[in-house]
């Protein structure tokens, strides 16, 4: 499993930037569920590279999806975003995870 680069973090600051933007959800969202110091995106990786160095991609991933759970459970003002996305019986992250399991296991 490759490690964290700057290559990967890169990647993950725009994975998380569409996710939040795909869920309705901003920074600060992010860092009270991740429980980051900041709502800085450096300050939420470093809570992320955490996880990551602890239980690889597939803890992340998990992490992430916890957040998104936590995320649909609230009560948030209803608008079409939040329509179609409760709508979803999966979240991205899901599915994301799922793949991870799939990769690992074959």
């Amino acid at each position: 499993m490759p490690g964290w680069s700057p290559d990967f973090e890169n990647d993950l600051t725009q994975l998380l930037k569409d996710w939040l933007k795909s869920q309705g959800r901003t920074q600060a969202d992010l860092r009270r569920s991740l429980r980051a110091a900041s709502t800085r995106m450096p300050s939420i990786l470093e809570v992320l590279e955490q996880d990551y160095k602890a239980h690889g991609l597939q803890g992340l991933a998990s992490r992430l999806c916890q957040v998104e759970s936590e995320w649909h459970g609230e009560e948030r003002p209803f608008d079409a975003n939040t329509a179609k996305t409760a709508a979803d019986p999966f979240g991205q992250l899901d599915l994301l995870l799922q793949e991870i399991r799939q990769d690992c296991s074959e």
